[in-house]
């Protein structure tokens, strides 16, 4: 097995998303009988998120682009917790199926040739498509107050229906994007997301689209 050994450069990337992750673990969701989501704390008390989120809420817009994985992409990752895969580059990626006790990534990857890191998130429960890429912003807002979302769009990727969304946040003094897929069926809720430092972005966005454009489904 291939290890990640994080600088000290991925560390500080990875520290918002880490924290946004373990939050969301620590804490459940619901859906009440009139469709709200709430969020539970382990300390027995609940918030409304939808209803709250969903104030000037602009509908989210349709890219109706051709989005499938690239001829390159040979090496098939696959979710043990839900129907999700992911494609990838053999010879770009490395990628390690961290300790599930220290994070809730499925799976942790890195760009061999650069400061670009990913992560793919599952859970076995199913949550609508609108709500999914919501309810990871509130909890990104909870540790990182200034977030902001930059772009957010519906995708049909490999025959998946998605939503990518991308976030800007600065932790610890860096400007920071999350650029993720976002979605969700039967066999459960997938984040796929890739991270880097904001100035990073225009430069390795072939990189960026390539890797994402690599999520599908098991037969």
């Amino acid at each position: 097995m291939i290890v990640i050994r994080p600088t000290l450069r991925q560390a500080a990337l990875a520290t918002l998303l880490m924290v946004l992750c373990m939050q969301a673990s620590a804490s459940q969701n619901a859906v009440t009988d009139n469709g709200s989501v709430v969020l539970l704390n382990d300390d027995g008390t609940w918030r409304y998120i939808s209803n709250e989120s969903d104030k000037g809420n602009t509908p989210i817009a349709i890219n109706k682009g051709l989005f499938q994985k690239a001829d390159n992409q040979t090496f098939q990752v696959k979710s043990g917790r839900n129907k999700s895969a992911v494609w990838l580059d053999p010879r770009k990626w490395i990628f390690q199926k961290p300790d599930t006790g220290t994070s809730p990534a499925e799976y942790r990857f890195q760009l061999k040739t650069g400061d670009l890191y990913g992560m793919l998130i599952t859970e076995q429960i199913e949550v609508e498509l609108e709500r999914l890429p919501q309810l990871a912003f509130e909890m990104l807002r909870r540790t990182a107050p200034n977030a902001r979302v930059v772009s957010q769009e519906y995708r049909v990727v490999n025959d998946y229906k998605i939503v990518k969304m991308r976030i800007d946040a600065t932790v610890q003094g860096i400007n920071l994007s999350y650029i993720g897929y976002y979605t969700s069926d039967k066999s459960g809720s997938t984040q796929f997301l890739i991270y880097t430092a904001s100035n990073l972005v225009d430069k390795i966005t072939p990189d960026i689209d390539e890797f994402l454009n690599g999520l599908t489904r098991q037969k």
